[in-house]
């Protein structure tokens, strides 16, 4: 095992945690939420009928420590069978032999999006089975939009118009021009992600290899400079779903959000409108950050196989689809299908969240992943509050995150 590694997963155990029941036959499953949805509810029935004798054993565990919980038991040699987390970590695991490889076929792989397999591959294996996918697309309020002098029914297609919007919004109105998060947290490098994927950018190659410092990333970083004076007032005082019940309450322009943001406009008087994400000077077609997460199996609880065999069904097409289209789920779906073309037709705003994924990029996996998350939020910031020129800037952090690759 990498003794960095090690140390890094170790030292989030905590004293007295005790491993879920080791039954023979169980397949115990850390379930992040509040409660289990009552999709995989029904489904999790319907595999113990199928397979006699054996029983699936969720543990609820909130959103903040379910990461956290999965990882301590996993370290301290009693793991859980299976458990749902971030996909970003999955390499991490994979170095330190916590998880087992969950590989892929290639009928199994083609009824994704695509590179949606590419958020739990490395070095050429599946390690995790994607069980939840979201993507961004852009909100604008057309009501802000007309108080400005701008066509309500335009929105910003490129970074230079983005720009340009917000500061005749700032200008003409007593709104801000964008919704800008820069908060320290983790959505804050996910925003700035999605700038750099629709610039064509790159923050790891296939290879391992660092390629961050490069024209596509330094522009989507000198685009957030550019974009601070006309944007939400103390950036860094906000997350995305902070700044998202700023835009839901009407003091907002233009904001980059998940499908969620769709939901909630329902329920309001907005006059608002979604598109693809604006794109930068280097883009090849609408795109937007890959995020999966994903059923990780463990191991050493003695269940690995059958573990996979539950997880490839609970995550089943059909199955996978239910859970999608829950009211509360607010996914992005992980495969095409006749339903979702439909679901298209019918909801509109659908289709920026399904577009931008074919020139999408994947969240890139990093052996400590919190490391290279603090060195992009720490870039993101120095940039926003002017603390640092984005050349300058981008070229420390991708010295900074070779260490942690």
């Amino acid at each position: 095992m990498n003794t960095f590694t090690q140390k890094t997963l170790l030292g989030v155990m905590l004293a007295g945690t005790t491993a879920l029941p080791a039954l023979a036959d169980d397949i115990s499953w850390i379930y992040c939420g509040d409660s289990i949805d009552p999709v995989h509810e029904k489904y999790i029935a319907d595999w113990e009928a199928a397979n006699e004798g054996w029983t699936v054993t969720p543990e609820v565990v909130g959103w903040a420590q379910c990461q956290d919980k999965a990882t301590t038991l996993a370290a301290a040699g009693s793991p859980a069978a299976m458990a749902y987390v971030g996909s970003r970590t999955l390499k991490e695991f994979a170095l330190s032999e916590l998880i087992v490889p969950v590989p892929m076929t290639e009928e199994e792989q083609g009824l994704y999006y695509p590179h949606i397999v590419d958020t739990v591959t490395f070095e050429g294996t599946q390690w995790g089975v994607p069980i939840a996918f979201s993507t961004k697309a852009f909100y604008w309020n057309k009501d802000i939009f007309e108080a400005a002098g701008l066509d309500p029914n335009t929105p910003p297609a490129t970074w230079e118009e983005e720009i340009a919007f917000a500061k005749q919004i700032t200008e003409n109105t007593d709104f801000a021009g964008y919704g800008l998060s820069a908060k320290t947290f983790d959505n804050t490098m996910h925003q700035f992600l999605h700038w750099v994927y629709t610039n064509n950018g790159q923050i790891i190659d296939a290879d391992d290899n660092i390629v961050m410092d490069s024209p596509e990333v330094l522009a989507a970083l000198q685009a957030y400079q550019d974009i601070v004076p006309y944007s939400v007032e103390g950036a860094t005082a906000y997350e995305q779903n902070e700044m998202r019940a700023i835009f839901l309450d009407g003091q907002v322009g233009m904001l980059q959000a998940s499908v969620g943001a769709a939901m909630r406009l329902a329920d309001t008087d907005i006059n608002w409108g979604v598109a693809n994400l604006p794109l930068g000077p280097s883009a090849d077609g609408p795109g937007t950050l890959l995020i999966t997460d994903s059923l990780a199996i463990f191991a050493g609880s003695g269940v690995e196989e059958k573990a996979i065999e539950f997880a490839k069904f609970i995550t089943s097409p059909d199955v996978q689809l239910e859970y999608e289209m829950s009211p509360t789920a607010g996914l992005t779906p992980l495969r095409p299908s006749a339903r979702v073309d439909q679901l298209v037709e019918e909801s509109p705003f659908w289709g920026p969240y399904i577009e931008g994924i074919a020139y999408g990029g994947p969240e890139p996996l990093f052996t400590d992943y919190k490391g290279f998350q603090n060195v992009m939020i720490d870039m993101v910031q120095s940039v926003v509050t002017g603390d640092a020129e984005p050349a300058e800037a981008l070229s420390e952090a991708a010295a900074e995150i070779e260490e942690y690759k």
